[in-house]
């Protein structure tokens, strides 16, 4: 019998239908909606416990948030929140990977202002609103100082941190091709910090998220705060928690659209 015969003579056996199985159950969407879904059972469990008076299940919760949403609530408290969250990340982004590039790129800056992020970074950022409170009112100039305090130090030291572990052989290159010092900037230094850059603008955007609701919750209730706070006063916990929810559930969505961004404009391996 010839060698090119034997796979008809000994034809392979099929794979088992169990791996294909495994393979579906370890894709990582059904891990992450087995995830949510554990989660929600246990937030309905806790619920009908109940595990206290204030706390109700999902489903009513649910039932809360299809009410706020039908009579324009939700919709005119995100339309005011969005306003000093969206001032407040441009305002970060674009001053945070302005001094991270030039900490990077410039020592004695990093020795001027780097302490400043650090110390920043490490304080508990939500006692500082009543002296911003103070310095700056009820109004929204305060909010958008509470959202720059809460965003800015994880986008500068993560674009400080990108800047300054560019590759040295990188850099040898720019130097052997008799690269000016703008061009090695422009063409090596920011193309090689990028993805580092973007993953600090994703963690600046989840504390902006952060930011914005302490300062509607502690400076004045307007917007997702002012319904939180409304609903808690008057006991109506369903709505409380839909709000909650509402804002969490649009702070992931919006980190999971930047995360695809990344992947798409610097990871293209990792692409789906």
């Amino acid at each position: 019998m010839q060698i090119s015969n034997l796979s008809t003579a000994f034809p392979t056996r099929p794979a088992p239908a169990t791996s294909d199985w495994r393979d579906v159950l370890i894709h990582p969407l059904v891990l992450r909606l087995l995830s949510f879904a554990a989660v929600l059972a246990l937030w309905e469990y806790a619920g009908r416990i109940p595990l206290s008076p204030a706390f109700p299940t999902f489903l009513e919760t649910m039932g809360g948030l299809g009410t706020i949403i039908a009579d324009g609530t939700l919709s005119k408290a995100f339309l005011i929140t969005l306003h000093p969250l969206v001032i407040g990340l441009a305002v970060s982004v674009l001053l945070g990977v302005g001094l991270g590039v030039l900490m990077g790129l410039h020592e004695p800056s990093e020795w001027l202002i780097a302490p400043l992020f650090i110390i920043a970074q490490a304080a508990p950022l939500a006692a500082l609103i009543p002296i911003l409170t103070f310095a700056y009112g009820i109004g929204l100039t305060a909010k958008i100082m509470t959202v720059c305090i809460m965003a800015m130090p994880v986008i500068v030291l993560n674009t400080l941190g990108a800047v300054r572990n560019t590759p040295k052989s990188l850099l040898e290159m720019s130097r052997s091709f008799l690269a000016s010092r703008s061009q090695g900037i422009r063409l090596v230094i920011l193309p090689a910090a990028s993805p580092m850059i973007f993953a600090g603008l994703r963690l600046g955007c989840a504390a902006a998220f952060i930011g914005v609701i302490l300062a509607e919750l502690l400076i004045t209730p307007t917007g997702i705060g002012d319904v939180i706070s409304y609903n808690q006063s008057v006991a109506d916990y369903p709505k409380m928690y839909a709000a909650i929810l509402a804002i969490i559930v649009f702070a992931v969505l919006f980190i999971e659209l930047l995360e695809r961004i990344e992947v798409t404009l610097f990871r293209p391996e990792s692409r789906a």
